[in-house]
């Protein structure tokens, strides 16, 4: 992957999303080519408006890489069980390659049973208990589109970790516990720490690599940053003057920091671009196992 999203000590999200993007177009065509056209099912109950304009983002995404994605525009009254139904018409639909349920869902629903029922083998998002079991004994093939958006960074960036001192802020399943697999998978020697752990900065002071995931702006002071380090900011969040920042203090990290994200254009746009990935596997590998045996490769990133 081309180094030209590295410049500046920046790792470029959107620079490096964009390639990404490119190599998807050029499978779609390939898909195309044989007649198959890749969908990807976006699920939305309500009318929060977040969500409407992030639904509406992934779908521009999608047509911008050849991937139809198919809009299911739910009311806010929608039972669980009725959405359960709607889930497991789409596991059944075999024009159907990915599908991504849009958090958060009313009150009334619980949206881990709602994630449950996805199909693993149609599971954008990668947050299926089954996908995320194989991506603890290093078999997954779609993992959670944040870190692996994470990692792909790193390695467009020549990180070395293994044996690196690898530090994550924040544990959630979605990101934190995540990517600390993905890290150890790489033979880096890893620490998660969270709001319970005792003298944090002790801890961020010797990471050559740094993930902090935890929604609060401004968490991490730069002056904490290891000169030389690596920081990946996943955090972002809107101040009371309407900007978006961090969950470093950018500017003071980025002094001491050898290489760091912006926010915005850091690992946001890399996790649109992981969803697309993750939707382009879902269809290969499925239509490839339909038709008699997996022929891969898996187009690692």
């Amino acid at each position: 992957m081309s180094s030209s999203a590295i410049h500046d000590g920046l790792i470029d999200g959107n620079l490096l999303a964009a390639q990404i993007r490119d190599r998807i177009r050029h499978e779609t065509l390939s898909f195309e080519r044989e007649g198959v056209v890749l969908t990807l099912a976006v699920v939305r109950v309500g009318e929060d408006p977040a969500s409407k304009v992030y639904v509406r983002n992934k779908i521009r995404a999608c047509a911008d890489v050849g991937i139809t994605s198919r809009a299911v525009e739910l009311p806010e009254s929608t039972s669980e069980a009725d959405l359960l139904a709607v889930i497991a018409g789409l596991n059944a639909d075999d024009s159907v390659d990915g599908i991504l349920v849009q958090l958060p869902l009313p009150r009334h629903i619980v949206a881990d049973r709602v994630l449950h029922s996805v199909s693993p083998k149609k599971d954008a998002d990668g947050f299926h208990p089954a996908n995320l079991g194989e991506l603890l004994v290093g078999n997954a093939l779609l993992e959670p589109c944040t870190p692996r958006g994470v990692m792909a960074m790193l390695r467009a960036a020549d990180v070395p970790l293994d044996g690196a001192e690898a530090v994550v802020v924040g544990r959630s399943v979605i990101v934190g516990r995540t990517v600390a697999q993905m890290l150890v998978r790489e033979n880096a020697t890893v620490t998660i720490c969270h709001r319970h752990t005792r003298d944090l900065r002790a801890h961020v002071e010797r990471a050559d690599v740094l993930i902090v995931a935890t929604g609060v702006p401004g968490l991490i002071p730069g002056e904490w940053v290891k000169p030389g380090a690596t920081v990946i900011d996943v955090g972002i969040n809107r101040t009371p003057d309407g900007k978006l920042c961090g969950d470093v203090v950018f500017e003071t990290a980025r002094a001491r920091a050898a290489l760091i994200t912006p926010v915005p254009g850091g690992v946001g746009p890399m996790t649109v671009a992981m969803l697309l990935w993750n939707t382009l596997l879902a269809g290969r590998v499925r239509r490839q196992l339909d038709a008699g045996g997996f022929r891969g490769p898996y187009l690692p990133l």
